[in-house]
């Protein structure tokens, strides 16, 4: 019903920068949040960033302050800034997406994955 693009995934030194783009198509009405996950290694998937329609923003602690998620609802894209990068932000980066009810895992629409690897 949705589907999400992802690009900006990247090497790079530790301190550097990235932006993480996705862009959804298809079956977008009723899309209420957009958003970021990762899992890196050896780890459970965890929220990174989400931004909600009314735009509203969830970040996790470990990323407060050193990355901004945005959305532009007109173009249906969610990124990610991501800097000061550390080299425990390693990790396969997910967008995501909900679409109608907050209390269904239904709902719930994922990218594919882009790698970011950050080197000491």
């Amino acid at each position: 019903q949705v589907q999400l693009v992802e690009s900006g995934g990247d090497l790079v030194q530790a301190g550097g920068s990235l932006r993480l783009s996705c862009a959804a198509s298809g079956s977008i009405f009723g899309i209420n949040a957009m958003g970021w996950y990762r899992q890196a290694p050896g780890k459970q998937r965890e929220l990174v960033a989400t931004v909600t329609s009314p735009g509203t923003t969830n970040y996790a602690d470990s990323v407060k302050g050193r990355f901004t998620v945005s959305r532009d609802n007109a173009k249906n894209t969610v990124n990610l800034q991501m800097n000061s990068l550390k080299p425990e932000d390693t990790a396969v980066y997910y967008c995501y997406a909900h679409k109608g009810s907050w209390y269904s895992s239904a709902g719930d629409f994922w990218g594919q994955g882009t790698q970011v690897t950050v080197s000491s």
